[in-house]
């Protein structure tokens, strides 16, 4: 017989730390109250719009029809939309614009600097002109995807190499960028309308950033690199938070910040391409999602997750817009995202001004 002491205290499980999620006994998550919210409203929102672009319009998917779609049990017109019109197109600006945010979230945490986005430093002009390049000059010899890479890491060394200092300086890497990026969109420019300007025509809409006719195949692209990418980007964002704040004391930490910092990069030049080459180079996702994310939690740090839902929100807005406007026919939605990310840098602005800053 087995003699139990009740008067011997009875263990209890540990306490989560406030702003933790604690896992068993060892495991214990960062977690922001304000970040769950925000991210919580933004799936919600998310969710929202890619019913809409799936059910709106002439062609669009009754809602009492959208289950059996989503699950490929669609007939007729359902199943020609869902498999060749919208499905493809709405998984694709869901992942681009999911790479696009992280990507400028990364670069604005290596940078410290809020315009340290793809669009402003030439990464999304060089991949722009890579592509081009190849789809035009050597449209049997090298993948259009090959050639945003190679564009994108050379637009980035020639930034680089063009600062004196690598990726340190916030205002010579603005200034660097920008010189890139105005070269990347000439190679564009002159590729298109100069050398091949009979076969123009079919770059017209994919300079400018556009989602038309795109495949299972650009979405499956998108995603895995996506994929691919999230447990690097898991793993360095903790070291990127500690980064912000200085290189001094995040190493005094063991995180390693220079590490951090060229894994961040190369990160984002392999996000940034990997959109670029089934889309287009997409202004302004990258440069005002993570502002976007920010701002909606009001913290420190990256952002990643949260900068990805906004970025996918943001351009599945866009291209509902570039479908369902009765005033233009199907206008490339890159020229959307340019009136939003200019909307948002004017909104910035008048909010700088007001509080005397400016």
């Amino acid at each position: 017989m087995t003699v139990t002491d009740r008067t011997a205290p009875v263990r209890k499980a540990p306490k989560a730390p406030r702003g933790y999620l604690v896992v068993g006994r060892t495991v214990a998550i960062p977690m922001r109250r304000a970040s769950v919210f925000a991210g919580a409203g933004l799936v919600v929102l998310l969710l929202a719009a890619a019913v809409t672009t799936l059910a709106w319009g002439r062609l669009g998917i009754d809602l009492a029809d959208l289950p059996a779609a989503l699950v490929g049990d669609a007939e007729g017109k359902d199943r020609f939309v869902f498999n060749r019109l919208r499905g493809p197109r709405l998984t694709v600006a869901i992942g681009v614009g999911a790479a696009l945010g992280v990507s400028g979230a990364l670069f604005q945490s290596v940078t410290r600097n809020p315009l340290g986005s793809p669009d402003v430093i030439g990464l999304s002009a060089g991949a722009g002109a890579g592509a081009a390049i190849c789809a035009l000059m050597f449209p049997d010899t090298v993948p259009v995807a090959v050639g945003a890479l190679l564009g994108a890491v050379l637009a980035m060394a020639l930034v680089y190499v063009s600062t004196g200092t690598g990726f340190r300086n916030p205002a010579r890497l603005v200034i660097a960028g920008i010189g890139v990026a105005a070269m990347g969109a000439a190679v564009t420019q002159y590729v298109v309308y100069a050398l091949e300007r009979d076969k123009a025509s079919v770059l017209t809409a994919y300079v400018n950033g556009s989602l038309t006719a795109r495949s299972w195949t650009d979405a499956t692209t998108i995603w895995l690199v996506l994929l691919a990418a999230a447990p690097l980007t898991a793993l360095i964002s903790r070291r990127l938070d500690i980064g912000e704040m200085g290189d001094d004391i995040a190493e005094g930490l063991g995180s390693e910040p220079k590490k951090a910092k060229t894994l961040a990069v190369v990160l984002a030049i392999a996000l940034s391409a990997a959109a670029v080459s089934v889309s287009g180079p997409i202004a302004f996702i990258a440069l005002t999602a993570p502002q976007i994310a920010k701002r909606l939690t009001r913290g420190s740090g990256p952002h990643l997750l949260l900068s990805a839902l906004t970025g996918g929100l943001l351009l599945v807005l866009a291209d509902l817009c570039s479908q369902q406007l009765a005033l233009f026919d199907d206008l490339p939605v890159g020229i959307y995202t340019m009136a939003i990310g200019g909307a948002y840098l004017g909104y910035l602005l008048v909010r700088e001004w007001r509080k005397g800053v400016l």
